[in-house]
Protein backbone atom coordinates (compact mmCIF):
# COMPACT_ATOMS: atom_id res chain seq x y z
CA UNK A 1 0.00 0.00 0.00
CA UNK A 2 1.80 3.58 -1.09
CA UNK A 3 2.36 5.82 1.59
CA UNK A 4 0.07 8.74 1.78
CA UNK A 5 1.43 11.99 0.02
CA UNK A 6 1.94 14.31 2.90
CA UNK A 7 3.82 11.64 4.57
CA UNK A 8 6.19 11.73 2.12
CA UNK A 9 6.74 15.53 2.36
CA UNK A 10 6.98 15.42 6.09
CA UNK A 11 9.61 13.14 5.80
CA UNK A 12 11.59 14.49 3.62
CA UNK A 13 11.35 17.93 5.13
CA UNK A 14 12.28 16.72 8.18
CA UNK A 15 15.21 15.01 6.73
CA UNK A 16 16.05 18.73 5.25
CA UNK A 17 16.04 20.36 8.62
CA UNK A 18 18.39 17.49 10.32
CA UNK A 19 20.41 17.54 7.38
CA UNK A 20 20.45 21.73 7.62
CA UNK A 21 21.75 21.28 11.68
CA UNK A 22 24.20 18.93 11.25
CA UNK A 23 25.73 21.17 8.75
CA UNK A 24 25.59 24.47 10.92
CA UNK A 25 27.27 22.04 13.50
CA UNK A 26 29.48 21.24 11.53
CA UNK A 27 30.61 24.89 10.33
CA UNK A 28 30.76 25.86 14.48
CA UNK A 29 33.38 23.25 14.97
CA UNK A 30 34.68 24.02 11.86
CA UNK A 31 35.22 27.55 13.16
CA UNK A 32 35.44 26.97 16.45
CA UNK A 33 38.74 25.01 15.90
CA UNK A 34 40.23 27.52 13.90
CA UNK A 35 39.50 30.21 16.60
CA UNK A 36 41.53 28.09 19.22
CA UNK A 37 44.57 27.27 16.52
CA UNK A 38 44.85 30.92 15.99
CA UNK A 39 44.55 31.78 20.21
CA UNK A 40 47.16 29.07 20.87
CA UNK A 41 49.55 30.63 18.17
CA UNK A 42 51.65 33.74 19.42
CA UNK A 43 51.62 36.70 17.25
CA UNK A 44 54.80 37.97 15.53
CA UNK A 45 56.47 40.44 17.72
CA UNK A 46 59.95 40.60 15.81
CA UNK A 47 58.59 43.63 14.44
CA UNK A 48 58.50 45.50 17.79
CA UNK A 49 60.54 48.12 18.56
CA UNK A 50 62.98 47.04 21.39
CA UNK A 51 62.50 42.90 20.97
CA UNK A 52 66.04 42.65 18.84
CA UNK A 53 68.95 41.81 21.17
CA UNK A 54 70.69 44.84 19.91
CA UNK A 55 68.37 46.78 21.31
CA UNK A 56 69.35 46.09 25.22
CA UNK A 57 72.76 48.54 24.41
CA UNK A 58 69.90 51.70 24.65
CA UNK A 59 71.00 53.73 27.09
CA UNK A 60 69.06 53.89 30.36
CA UNK A 61 67.05 56.48 31.30
CA UNK A 62 64.79 56.74 34.29
CA UNK A 63 61.11 57.53 32.99
CA UNK A 64 60.09 59.51 36.24
CA UNK A 65 63.01 61.82 35.44
CA UNK A 66 62.54 62.16 31.94
CA UNK A 67 58.38 62.73 32.12
CA UNK A 68 59.24 65.27 35.40
CA UNK A 69 61.40 67.14 33.82
CA UNK A 70 59.67 67.68 30.87
CA UNK A 71 56.36 68.91 32.81
CA UNK A 72 58.74 71.25 35.20
CA UNK A 73 60.39 72.99 32.07
CA UNK A 74 57.52 72.93 29.72
CA UNK A 75 58.88 70.92 26.33
CA UNK A 76 57.53 68.08 25.05
CA UNK A 77 59.48 64.91 24.53
CA UNK A 78 59.26 61.77 22.25
CA UNK A 79 59.61 58.54 23.42
CA UNK A 80 60.48 55.68 20.87
CA UNK A 81 58.74 52.43 20.67
CA UNK A 82 61.95 50.37 21.48
CA UNK A 83 62.59 52.64 24.24
CA UNK A 84 59.85 52.16 26.27
CA UNK A 85 60.22 48.28 25.58
CA UNK A 86 63.90 48.86 27.23
CA UNK A 87 62.56 50.33 29.96
CA UNK A 88 59.38 47.59 30.84
CA UNK A 89 61.96 44.98 30.57
CA UNK A 90 64.56 47.09 32.63
CA UNK A 91 61.72 47.93 35.30
CA UNK A 92 58.81 45.25 34.92
CA UNK A 93 59.21 42.35 38.37
CA UNK A 94 56.30 40.22 36.37
CA UNK A 95 55.55 37.56 38.55
CA UNK A 96 52.49 34.46 37.72
CA UNK A 97 51.18 33.72 41.40
CA UNK A 98 48.31 31.24 42.63
CA UNK A 99 48.07 27.58 41.80
CA UNK A 100 49.11 28.26 38.50
CA UNK A 101 53.09 29.11 39.71
CA UNK A 102 55.56 27.27 37.56
CA UNK A 103 53.36 26.24 34.98
CA UNK A 104 52.21 29.87 33.71
CA UNK A 105 54.84 32.76 33.59
CA UNK A 106 54.72 35.92 32.47
CA UNK A 107 57.47 36.57 30.33
CA UNK A 108 57.55 40.17 28.92
CA UNK A 109 55.22 43.33 28.12
CA UNK A 110 55.67 44.96 25.22
CA UNK A 111 53.71 47.90 23.57
CA UNK A 112 52.92 48.17 20.02
CA UNK A 113 52.85 52.13 18.73
CA UNK A 114 50.55 52.82 15.92
CA UNK A 115 48.86 55.65 14.56
CA UNK A 116 46.19 56.71 16.97
CA UNK A 117 46.75 53.63 19.45
CA UNK A 118 48.63 51.58 21.02
CA UNK A 119 48.53 47.69 21.69
CA UNK A 120 50.05 46.53 25.14
CA UNK A 121 51.09 42.83 24.81
CA UNK A 122 51.24 40.04 27.37
CA UNK A 123 53.63 37.40 26.36
CA UNK A 124 53.47 33.64 28.44
CA UNK A 125 55.21 31.10 28.69
CA UNK A 126 52.42 27.70 29.25
CA UNK A 127 53.92 24.41 29.59
CA UNK A 128 57.22 25.77 27.93
CA UNK A 129 54.96 27.41 25.04
CA UNK A 130 54.72 30.87 24.73
CA UNK A 131 51.61 32.66 24.28
CA UNK A 132 50.45 36.38 24.50
CA UNK A 133 47.23 38.53 24.53
CA UNK A 134 46.93 41.93 23.63
CA UNK A 135 44.51 44.90 24.26
CA UNK A 136 44.40 48.15 22.33
CA UNK A 137 44.28 51.56 24.12
CA UNK A 138 43.87 55.05 23.12
CA UNK A 139 44.00 58.08 25.10
CA UNK A 140 41.26 60.87 24.87
CA UNK A 141 41.52 64.51 26.31
CA UNK A 142 38.58 66.11 27.15
CA UNK A 143 38.61 69.84 27.57
CA UNK A 144 35.49 71.38 29.23
CA UNK A 145 34.92 74.89 31.37
CA UNK A 146 35.87 73.24 34.76
CA UNK A 147 38.92 71.64 33.17
CA UNK A 148 40.96 69.51 31.96
CA UNK A 149 40.70 65.07 31.99
CA UNK A 150 42.56 62.39 30.52
CA UNK A 151 40.96 59.06 29.40
CA UNK A 152 42.30 55.52 28.30
CA UNK A 153 39.83 54.44 26.33
CA UNK A 154 39.75 50.07 25.01
CA UNK A 155 39.54 50.47 21.70
CA UNK A 156 41.24 49.84 19.05
CA UNK A 157 38.82 50.68 15.77
CA UNK A 158 35.79 48.67 14.37
CA UNK A 159 35.82 45.14 14.87
CA UNK A 160 33.67 44.85 11.67
CA UNK A 161 34.72 47.54 8.85
CA UNK A 162 31.84 50.07 8.37
CA UNK A 163 30.14 48.85 11.81
CA UNK A 164 30.91 51.14 14.73
CA UNK A 165 30.35 47.89 17.04
CA UNK A 166 31.53 46.23 18.29
CA UNK A 167 35.10 47.80 18.68
CA UNK A 168 38.40 45.56 18.08
CA UNK A 169 39.64 44.91 21.81
CA UNK A 170 42.69 43.02 21.50
CA UNK A 171 44.44 40.02 20.29
CA UNK A 172 44.46 36.23 21.64
CA UNK A 173 47.11 35.25 19.93
CA UNK A 174 46.91 35.67 16.69
CA UNK A 175 42.71 36.01 16.61
CA UNK A 176 41.69 39.42 16.53
CA UNK A 177 38.92 39.37 19.38
CA UNK A 178 35.74 42.13 20.28
CA UNK A 179 36.42 43.94 22.71
CA UNK A 180 34.18 41.97 25.15
CA UNK A 181 36.46 39.26 25.20
CA UNK A 182 38.81 41.45 27.15
CA UNK A 183 37.12 40.85 30.50
CA UNK A 184 39.18 37.48 30.53
CA UNK A 185 42.20 39.37 31.06
CA UNK A 186 41.40 42.61 32.10
CA UNK A 187 42.33 41.72 36.12
CA UNK A 188 45.73 41.09 34.72
CA UNK A 189 46.01 44.39 32.91
CA UNK A 190 44.85 46.14 36.40
CA UNK A 191 47.62 44.33 37.61
CA UNK A 192 49.86 45.81 35.56
CA UNK A 193 48.44 49.35 35.78
CA UNK A 194 48.88 49.64 39.34
CA UNK A 195 52.46 49.11 39.47
CA UNK A 196 52.99 52.21 37.65
CA UNK A 197 51.08 54.50 39.25
CA UNK A 198 53.79 57.88 39.25
CA UNK A 199 54.22 57.40 35.92
CA UNK A 200 50.73 56.97 34.59
CA UNK A 201 50.14 60.64 36.42
CA UNK A 202 53.09 61.91 35.23
CA UNK A 203 52.98 60.73 31.69
CA UNK A 204 49.11 60.78 30.89
CA UNK A 205 47.42 62.95 33.51
CA UNK A 206 50.04 65.80 33.86
CA UNK A 207 50.22 65.73 29.37
CA UNK A 208 48.42 68.53 27.54
CA UNK A 209 48.72 66.67 24.77
CA UNK A 210 49.46 62.90 23.64
CA UNK A 211 49.91 61.53 20.37
CA UNK A 212 50.57 58.23 19.37
CA UNK A 213 52.54 57.76 16.00
CA UNK A 214 54.19 54.43 14.36
CA UNK A 215 56.84 53.97 16.48
CA UNK A 216 57.13 56.37 18.91
CA UNK A 217 54.94 58.20 21.51
CA UNK A 218 54.79 61.74 21.26
CA UNK A 219 54.05 64.00 25.06
CA UNK A 220 54.15 68.12 25.55
CA UNK A 221 52.92 69.46 29.19
CA UNK A 222 52.14 72.69 27.08
CA UNK A 223 48.14 73.92 27.17
CA UNK A 224 46.61 73.84 23.98
CA UNK A 225 44.33 75.90 22.56
CA UNK A 226 41.31 73.92 21.84
CA UNK A 227 37.40 74.98 22.30
CA UNK A 228 35.81 74.01 25.57
CA UNK A 229 33.18 70.92 25.63
CA UNK A 230 35.23 69.29 23.12
CA UNK A 231 37.50 66.07 23.23
CA UNK A 232 40.46 64.75 21.15
CA UNK A 233 41.37 60.93 20.65
CA UNK A 234 45.29 61.25 20.23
Amino acid sequence: MAEPKESKKEKSSGGCVSKLLVLILLAAGAGLGAAVFFVIQPQDLTDLGGYAPAAQAMPERDMKVVLKNSIDRGYPIVLSEAEINHWLARTLVAKQGGFLEGKITLDHVWVRLEAGRAEIIMERNILGKPLTVSMYVQIERMIAPGGTSTEIRLHGGPFIADAPLPPKGGRFGKLVVPQGFLLLVMPAYEKLVALFPEEIELGIRQMEQIKMEKGRLVLNPRETTTVPGTSKTF
